[in-house]
């Protein structure tokens, strides 16, 4: 018996003892971290809460307004309790916290770096006494997506880069916390695609909107009071935006599309310097609630919004031609349409008020009621010259002279019948000055690229010459003149005799070789430029010009064309190492005029075009940039493939990821932004081309149509805009594609790819190997036309392409083909040019066609 008691309060007291040792454990457990209760009696002893709020007990997790998961302080919720004091630097230890929310308080002082919270999702500050914010106070905050900093005295302060880490930001609002600098432009969609609030309000921002706003998700968007300056053009881009506060700024120029702004149901533009005339863009918008343009210099009539919008437009504070909704004067209409390119300057917005040009307008003479003389000299005018004056039939002196005009003079002008004086003298003029009537006195110097095609960025000084007509020049210049004009004549008549003789040489060389030989070669070791041309006279032929490497672009050394007519299928022109086979191509432009191409044409097209940059980009023995990719350079045969074309403007692609700084030169509408501003150049410039080429063969348009109405002009804005849903994109589509789901499903992904090449920035493009893979996966089946060409030139259509690029490689370098090779290829010399050397197999024509 007295063992068996021994050993059950043996048994007793190992249970109560184990009980005692886990009741221990689980209290140790349910206290709050160490560095948390640290930072926690740190935070209550710098605010000195009042009792009310609970913070006695020695466990902060048990205090009141402080949760706690897992012994962790994750959310510190004391907003609206009247505290003062200060915040304590060890907050930056609570890394577990995700709410923070001291609003509507009386804290004071520095606010501490919070710099690590990366549970941090919500920071809310507004409307406190904090004196300073420090730079790196957004550090590692990667969860961040509500920040509220409002009405808090901050000495001046930028919105500091240690916010990028925050991508995931939804809403960030500091109205009123004396922000200055510019807004930066890393707050776009490429770094913040999820923002949807962003409330900067009564701050001293200043400079312009950021471009890369462009396709954000912004819904409401506050920059009122501050010193914010330029256009608003972005906004048509930020298609999202619901609620947009731009009043009491500096913002000018005219307002922009909002066709586009689907969801804007607040606009608010007072107080601002905005000039033209009110877009029905804007007026039509059904979406639309409250609109405030009270004190600009809005142009034009008044606009009529619907009874249901709530409109503040106070009468005479801005300078409509009449005080209620009408038509204007037609002389009216014609003068806004001619400052419309000149982006409605603000001198004329603050002076043409009123429905009668004639009465004291600025610049303005008239006659019987007649406009009779324009006078815009020396006034900053940018912009180019509008062929709407052409519409003022009495006009008798048009003067723009010691402005920043640029452009060409448009051949409208020689119209008017009772024009004496034409003075555009001191600009940036370019193109040849039109036929005017030989009693007129037109005056042009002071313009360096008069006469030129294109603008000259190397040419500084002011034209030679530029009066004509008659009184244009000073006696005591008559005779001097003459002289050297005999001289000139002389020394010209020489020159030009030569001239003949060497074309009468060249063509006798000429037609003796075309007799000698099936095909033709341009023998000219330096020649690197291949320019496609229409002669003019057959829609079927085109003109070949090569350039030597030696001499500028433009240069021409010889000339050929091609025609339909010809007996020979094949005409070869030869330029150092680049043979370049011609089968009676047509350009793609003529072809669409010529027939309609159904859709599997023109995604045959695409897909030559795609393969062949890419061999420029990344499979020839060194990069290159095309630079000028458009249509009229893509060359079609009688069977619809397609050829790259005009070398005239490439360069060689920089190592790595850089780019290049060159003279701005290709094709507006087809200029990739970065190049169009900076003159800099990657790979991506053909890219955003190659894009803008897809949207054409979708839509059928031109990439630059005057025709249409401003806010379609541009096919790439036009074509974003179109894309947004699924019926507009329906109808942007060219209409005669027959369309089928099938059709259309396969154009919506084309269409994705062009909107990808066209993104702004150059990084965000794909590289052409992507379009090459997207565009071949929709053709059934691609292969060179001429299937028996597969063995004549070597090529194992089934090869990878890294394989046949080393295949090529291995014998890049030969001047000769083997004894076994075609006869029908030419042998080629090792002259170096800078266009890709030709590698062995590979076939005569520098087509995409054969790019693999």
């Amino acid at each position: 018996m007295k063992s068996c008691s021994g050993l059950k309060f043996q048994s007793f007291a190992s249970i109560f003892h184990g009980l005692l040792l886990l009741s221990v454990l689980l209290c140790t457990n349910s206290q709050t971290s160490q560095d948390d209760a640290s930072a926690m009696f740190a935070l209550k002893k710098s605010l000195n809460p009042p009792d009310e709020i609970s913070w006695s007990d020695p466990d902060p997790c048990k205090w009141g307004h402080v949760v706690c998961l897992e012994n962790r302080v994750t959310r510190i919720q004391i907003g609206h309790q009247n505290l003062a004091g200060t915040l304590a630097e060890e907050l930056s230890s609570l890394t577990q916290l995700e709410r923070l929310e001291l609003q509507w308080n009386n804290i004071s002082g520095p606010l501490p770096s919070l710099k690590g919270l990366s549970s941090l999702q919500v920071l809310m500050l507004s409307n406190n006494q904090f004196t300073f914010i420090p730079d790196d106070f957004f550090s590692g905050m990667s969860s961040l997506q509500s920040v509220e900093i409002d009405n808090n005295p901050l000495s001046a302060w930028e919105i500091p880069e240690s916010l990028r880490n925050a991508s995931t930001l939804q809403n960030f609002s500091a109205n009123s916390a004396n922000i200055s600098g510019k807004i930066p432009s890393f707050l776009g969609p490429d770094e913040f695609p999820g923002l949807t609030n962003l409330h900067l309000a009564l701050n001293n921002l200043e400079g312009e909107l950021p471009s890369a706003f462009s396709r954000s998700q912004i819904e409401s968007l506050w920059l009122n009071g501050q010193k914010l300056s330029g256009g608003i053009d972005v906004l048509q881009n930020m298609t999202f935006l619901k609620e947009v506060w731009l009043h009491s700024n500096g913002f000018s120029g005219p307002l922009p599309d909002f066709s586009g702004l689907k969801n804007l149901e607040t606009l608010s533009l007072r107080d601002n310097s905005f000039t033209g005339p009110v877009p029905m863009s804007l007026v039509n918008l059904d979406t639309l609630k409250v609109v405030n343009l009270t004190n600009n210099l809005l142009q034009g009539p008044m606009p009529k919004f619907r009874e249901s919008v709530s409109v503040d437009m106070t009468e005479d504070t801005n300078s409509f031609c009449l005080p209620q909704p009408g038509d204007c004067d037609p002389r009216v209409d014609t003068l806004l349409s001619i400052v419309k390119l000149m982006q409605y300057p603000r001198k004329f917005s603050e002076n043409w008020k009123g429905n009668d040009p004639c009465a004291d307008w600025f610049g303005i003479t008239c006659n019987n009621g007649n406009i009779t003389i324009v006078n815009f000299e020396n006034m900053g005018l940018t912009g180019t010259i509008s062929p709407d004056f052409a519409s003022l039939k009495s006009l008798q002196r048009l003067v723009l002279a010691n402005n920043n005009l640029t452009g060409i003079i448009p051949e409208e002008l020689t119209t008017l019948p009772g024009l004496m004086e034409f003075d555009v003298s001191n600009n940036h003029l370019y193109g040849k000055v039109p036929a005017f009537r030989g009693n007129m006195i037109v005056k042009t110097g002071g313009n360096p690229d008069i006469g030129k095609d294109k603008v000259d960025s190397n040419t500084t000084g002011p034209s030679s010459t530029g009066t004509f007509g008659p009184g244009s020049e000073p006696n005591a210049q008559k005779n001097h003149d003459k002289s050297r004009n005999w001289v000139g004549v002389v020394v010209f008549s020489v020159i030009g005799g030569l001239f003949v003789l060497c074309l009468i040489i060249l063509a006798a060389i000429c037609l003796y070789k075309s007799k000698q030989k099936r095909f033709s070669r341009v023998q000219s070791p330096n020649a690197t430029v291949i320019h496609p041309r229409h002669s003019g006279s057959d829609n079927d032929s085109v003109k070949i010009t090569v350039a030597g490497s030696s001499v500028s672009v433009g240069a021409v050394s010889e000339t050929h064309t091609v025609s339909a007519g010809e007996s020979s299928d094949i005409q070869m022109v030869e330029a150092g190492n680049m043979v370049i086979s011609i089968q009676v191509l047509k350009n793609v432009t003529n072809n669409f005029r010529l027939q309609p191409l159904e859709w599997k044409r023109r995604l045959t097209i695409a897909l030559d075009v795609a393969r062949g940059v890419e061999y420029l980009h990344g499979l020839a023995h060194q990069s290159f940039i095309h630079r000028d990719l458009k249509p009229s350079n893509i060359l079609l045969g009688d069977d619809m493939r397609a050829k790259v074309a005009d070398f005239g403007l490439v360069r060689l692609a920089p190592e790595g990821k850089g780019s290049i700084e060159t003279r701005i030169a290709g094709t507006f509408g087809y200029l990739a932004p970065e190049y169009a501003v900076t003159g800099r150049v990657t790979t991506k410039v053909d890219v955003f081309s190659f894009g803008v080429i897809l949207m054409e063969l979708i839509t059928g348009r031109k990439a630059l149509d005057e025709s249409q109405p401003e806010e379609s002009m541009h096919l790439v804005t036009w074509f974003r805009r179109m894309h947004l849903n699924k019926d507009t994109f329906r109808k942007a589509i060219d209409p005669t594609i027959d369309l089928d789901e099938e059709t259309l499903a396969n154009i919506s992904t084309v269409a994705e790819l062009a909107g990808h090449c066209c993104a702004r920035e150059p990084y965000q493009r794909p590289d052409m190997g992507h379009a090459v893979n997207v565009l071949s996966s929709l053709v059934e089946l691609w292969k060179p036309t001429d299937q028996s060409s597969d063995d004549i030139y070597g090529i194992d259509l089934e090869m990878s392409l890294p394989q046949a690029l080393k295949k090529w490689q291995a014998f890049e370098g030969r001047s000769h083909m083997d004894s076994s090779s075609s006869s029908y290829l030419p042998s080629l010399d090792n002259t170096q040019t800078s266009i890709p050397t030709r590698p062995y197999g590979f076939p005569e024509s520098f087509t995409s066609a054969d790019g693999r």
